[in-house]
């Protein structure tokens, strides 16, 4: 059974990405940080109802189908999920390389 931050989590993010609009750009529509964007994202929080009316409305879609799992309207073809999974583990590669450069930088200046 899926749970309703799952889909809420799965239809935000997706319906974003359709969009062509970061998590940041989505908060700042909605009046929010990026961070609790990321949360609902992320599953950890649940946005009240007034705040899922104002994610609805910067996503483009009424509220109800934030929550929709008939056919997944909002995510398009498997090729489109495909792609969001690369995309997201090549945000994650990219962020890890540039901390390691960090880290990196930081010993060589220390041995300096």
């Amino acid at each position: 059974m899926t749970s309703l931050r799952a889909v809420l989590a799965f239809n935000m993010k997706n319906q974003r990405h359709f969009l062509g609009i970061s998590q940041s750009k989505l908060a700042e529509k909605v009046n929010t940080s990026t961070h609790y964007i990321g949360m609902i994202e992320n599953k950890k929080k649940f946005p009240t109802p007034e705040m899922l009316e104002r994610i609805a409305a910067a996503l483009e879609i009424d509220a109800p189908a934030l929550f929709s799992t008939k056919n997944y309207p909002l995510i398009g073809t498997v090729e489109n999920f495909k792609e969001q999974v690369m995309h997201d583990i090549s945000l994650v590669l990219s962020q890890r390389i540039r901390e390691f450069g960090q880290e990196l930088s930081t010993e060589n200046h220390q041995n300096d």
